[in-house]
């Protein structure tokens, strides 16, 4: 498992389990470490995570599909997120997530072919006056609808 890993990844991955493993409640904060760092959370180190922690290969398994926020693979350039908490939903989101998965042809927690940009769904951005809202790396987008979805994936795609 862990020749999937490079050598730098193991090294980043190794110098955070050890900064981390003699914390309380380690996981999560290690977890992020791990994320913020190398932008994802390889299934290939949860070995070494579990070994580490005296956990299950499952626990920590279980741990990363829980959250959303976790990655199990490299993210592409540019990161959209469709909001689906209630207000959104009543305002449309489920019409725009349909269009959008449509026009990426890629489903949640994918990314595109070319790399640039990985679908994820978000459960509140703190902008329900102006649902249905996305989020584009760290800009909030809202009132979207199928037109500015485009408008949005076109200038990601096209510069």
């Amino acid at each position: 498992m862990a020749s999937e890993l490079s050598k730098e990844e193991l090294t980043k991955i190794d110098a955070h389990i050890v900064a981390h493993k003699s914390m309380p409640g380690a996981l999560l904060p290690l977890l992020h470490a791990i994320q913020d760092d190398i932008g994802y959370v390889p299934e290939a180190c949860y070995p070494h995570i579990s070994k580490a922690l005296a956990l299950s290969i499952a626990e920590v398994h279980g741990v990363v599909t829980f959250y959303h926020h976790f990655r199990t693979h490299q993210k592409g350039k540019h990161v959209l997120q469709i909001c689906r908490a209630e207000s959104c939903q009543a305002l449309g989101s489920a019409a725009l997530e349909a269009y959008t998965k449509k026009c990426l042809n890629i489903d949640y927690h994918q990314t595109t072919s070319d790399g640039a940009i990985t679908l994820e769904p978000v459960y509140c951005l703190g902008n329900c006056a102006l649902s249905p809202a996305v989020m584009l790396d760290d800009e909030v987008y809202g009132r979207m609808d199928a037109q500015k979805m485009t408008d949005l994936i076109s200038e990601v795609q096209h510069g």
